[in-house]
């Protein structure tokens, strides 16, 4: 048997590998390791802190950044207990050592009245008390009417803190609270002035003809109660009488928020033509002038009811409609629904004032020593007076009615001169003060002015009226 020896075999060389080498393992063992894994990585998810003790750093807030509530910052970015240290540093919610102060607006409701509204927000009434006491601006507050509104800051501890009360469109009263007491101030815008003309000839009555002009009833008004010492709007009206006035018109921001003053007027009534101009002197007195410098108001209004009817004269030898006999009617009646207000002439004291055999409720007026007036078959008495009270011209102290001997509502008006009657619709009217002399070249710069206005707007609506 012959043998071949290995020496010389060709047999391949592998090189030696000193590092680290896996063990071949087999593939069920794979599996079973990255299940383990797989299996720790989940348990790590539901405990992200390490096993070990941890101390967190205090939050730090920049002394000049806004203090920041644990809800402010998302919980996933801070972690509970972050967001328990922010709520530590935010500043504790109003109200927490102090009342939160409320406002409150307010809609003046029918009924409603100031102690009212008070009650219902929780302020003590003795603040009502105290704040009316102060008068002056306040006392705008007595008059609230429904639609106005009021804006009021309140506190638990305190009661009113602050009030807005807008007196009209222009003035708003201000109160704020000062301590125990309250700081009262009223501030007032500047509207816009433009002038404004209008004119009208009376076909059936001044209120229908003013209507057609555009004028307002409450400018209406206005004009008759500057010529009321001189017309007599309840009988001298005619058709045909003319008038024309020159106004201002109020605008703010563009809008127009109601009329201004009459500046200048003119009435024409049976032919005869009446003017008036609105002056203020160097003193700060406001009132109108005929173009010579008289005053148009009278110590008398010419009539006690507005706009009324004339449904008996003056007459000596009138028959009484319910005595039946001639009765001397020593004054005159107006016509006048049951409730209509009843003005003093004049300024005077009430020296009568109760039930006068057939006159009914009746009030007679003492003006100065010279004069009387006498009102009759009221419904009632304006409340507030009484005998020894003080009247101005023009202030309501009755309302029309029919007490006494009377066939339906109307006011019996009567007027004595050193106590002999006297026809109230023909008696001579003594007049008010005239324009100070020392003021009457100022005064006819500016009339002269006014009056060519009038003139021209006059000139123009009635010759187109005439076409």
């Amino acid at each position: 048997m012959n043998y071949q020896s290995i020496i010389n075999r060709d047999i391949k060389s592998h090189p030696v590998e000193t590092g680290f080498r896996l063990p071949s393992l087999h593939p069920a063992y794979l599996l079973l390791i990255l299940s383990a894994v797989i299996l720790a990585v989940i348990l790590w998810g539901f405990n992200p802190e390490p096993a070990v003790a941890t101390r967190h750093q205090p939050l730090e807030v920049p002394a000049e950044a806004p203090a920041l509530a644990a809800a402010d910052v998302p919980v996933a970015i801070l972690g509970s207990d972050q967001a328990d240290q922010l709520n530590m540093l935010a500043p504790p919610a109003a109200g927490a050592d102090k009342a939160a102060d409320n406002w409150h607006t307010v809609t003046v409701k029918s009924g409603d009245s100031l102690a009212g509204i008070f009650s219902r927000l929780g302020i003590p009434p003795k603040q009502l008390h105290n704040l009316l006491q102060q008068g002056g601006a306040t006392n705008n507050l007595k008059r609230i009417y429904p639609g106005q509104t009021l804006r009021l800051m309140t506190s638990d501890s305190e009661g009113l803190v602050k009030l807005s009360y807008p007196i009209d469109q222009l003035s708003t009263l201000e109160i704020n609270r000062n301590g125990n007491s309250f700081d009262i101030s009223t501030t007032h815008l500047t509207p816009e002035f433009r002038e404004v003309s209008a004119s009208g000839i009376i076909d059936s009555s001044l209120f229908v003809a003013a209507q057609k002009a555009g004028l307002s009833d409450n400018l209406t008004m206005e004009l008759a109660g500057i010529f009321a010492w001189d017309v007599d709007f309840a009988l001298d009206i005619r058709k045909g009488d003319q008038f024309t006035v020159l106004y201002e018109e109020q605008y703010l921001d563009g809008e127009n928020i109601g009329h201004g003053n009459i500046l200048a007027a003119e009435f024409v009534n049976h032919g005869k033509r009446y003017r008036a101009i609105r002056y203020t002197d160097a003193g700060g007195k406001t009132g109108y002038y005929s173009l010579d410098g008289k005053s148009m108001r009278k110590t008398f209004l010419r009539s006690p009811v507005e706009f009324s009817r004339i449904s008996s004269r003056f007459s000596l030898g009138r028959k009484h409609p319910i005595l039946n006999r001639i009765r001397a009617h020593k004054g005159v009646d107006y016509a006048a629904s049951r409730g209509t207000p009843i003005k003093a002439t004049g300024n005077g004291k009430i020296v009568h004032r109760g039930k006068k055999g057939g006159y009914g409720n009746t009030i007679v007026i003492q003006h100065g020593s010279k004069y009387s007036t006498l009102y009759a078959h009221m419904s009632k008495y304006r409340g507030g007076l009484k005998t020894g009270s003080r009247v101005k011209q023009g202030q309501t102290i009755g309302y029309v009615g029919s007490s006494g001997l009377a066939t339906g509502p109307h006011l019996h008006y009567e007027f004595r001169i050193n106590g002999a009657h006297r026809d109230p619709l023909k008696v001579k009217l003594p007049g008010a003060d005239p324009l100070n002399k020392k003021y009457m070249e100022d005064f006819n710069k500016k009339a002269e002015g006014l009056m060519a206005q009038l003139e021209r707007v006059r000139d123009i609506r009635f010759a187109s009226n005439t076409r």
